[in-house]
């Protein structure tokens, strides 16, 4: 069974950063794309970053220029680094991997920024 665990939210004050981690287990090695989406208060929940499994990446136009994400094959664990992070940033980020041609979510973990 597949399971998605992160960590590394928390309260921050605007222009600060946060990483954010989130560990897969029960995959047997088989990751494609892996990301982050977030879902705001009354809001949809939204793509973030994408990384596929050949390290392409792609992110929101909000985010570009802010934030990074990265993974590690070794650790089955993808990461995003958050920097000037704004009072709009504040959501339930959400960890996502495509394994063996189906989507997988984790719990999320909430970011709040504080202004």
């Amino acid at each position: 069974q597949v399971q998605l665990v992160e960590s590394g939210g928390g309260l921050v004050e605007a222009g600060g950063s946060l990483r954010l981690s989130c560990a897969a287990s029960g995959t047997g090695s088989i990751i494609g794309a892996m990301g982050w989406y977030r879902q705001a208060p009354g809001k949809q929940r939204d793509v973030v970053a994408l990384i596929t499994s050949g390290g392409n990446s792609n992110y929101a136009d909000s985010v570009k220029g802010r934030f990074t994400i990265s993974r590690d094959d070794d650790k089955n664990t993808v990461y995003l680094q958050m920097n000037d992070l704004k009072p709009e940033d504040t959501a339930v980020y959400y960890c996502y991997a495509a394994v063996r041609s189906a989507n997988f979510w984790g719990k999320g973990t909430l970011v709040t920024v504080s202004s």
